[in-house]
């Protein structure tokens, strides 16, 4: 599964932070306090590290840390959380869809909804296709209907990028 960001080097900064302000914060216990025992190196380090990988791994702080690096790197997967509207194209036809996507740094959920059916992700992919944000998105439908059959199907949802008054938003799906 495509990640947003490259997880080995969120890893490795990881480890890296949590070595550093572990050290840090023990040199200054052991400063201000300096019958302090080494083994209070260890609690910190665990208490560092749990509080780093937690902040990374909650939404809130990884979408700050996503709009932190868009502003260095522009080539970044876009922000696409919250409610979206779209149609579905089968063909000639069209279906109204609505769709809740919720966006991390570790992964895309998407729960989509049409007057037929709903669906829930078993996969998504967000990549760039040549300047062009896309998503594939392998899902599970359960039809309205209890006649008709669930069924696992994949779809490709195009980002657009729209402008409005001089602001460009991302579009509709």
């Amino acid at each position: 599964m495509f990640r947003i960001i490259n997880f080995s080097v969120l890893l490795k900064t990881l480890v890296g932070l949590t070595v550093a302000f572990s050290i840090a914060l023990y040199a200054m216990i052991d400063w201000l306090w300096p019958e302090t025992s080494l083994i209070k190196l260890f609690t910190i380090a665990s208490t560092v590290g749990a509080v780093l990988i937690t902040a990374v791994s909650t939404s809130f702080i990884s979408r700050k840390i996503w709009s932190l690096l868009s502003l260095f790197d522009g080539s970044l997967f876009p922000d696409i959380n919250g409610a979206w509207e779209g149609e579905i194209t089968f063909g000639e036809s069209k279906l109204v869809a609505r769709a809740i996507i919720r966006q991390t740094l570790s992964h895309t959920q998407i729960d989509l909804h049409t007057p037929t059916s709903k669906s829930i992700t078993l996969e998504s992919t967000p990549v760039t296709e040549g300047g062009q944000p896309r998503l594939y998105y392998v899902h599970r439908v359960t039809p309205r209907n209890p006649d008709w059959y669930i069924y696992t199907g994949s779809t490709l949802f195009d980002i657009r990028r729209v402008e409005i008054n001089g602001i460009v938003r991302l579009g509709k799906l």
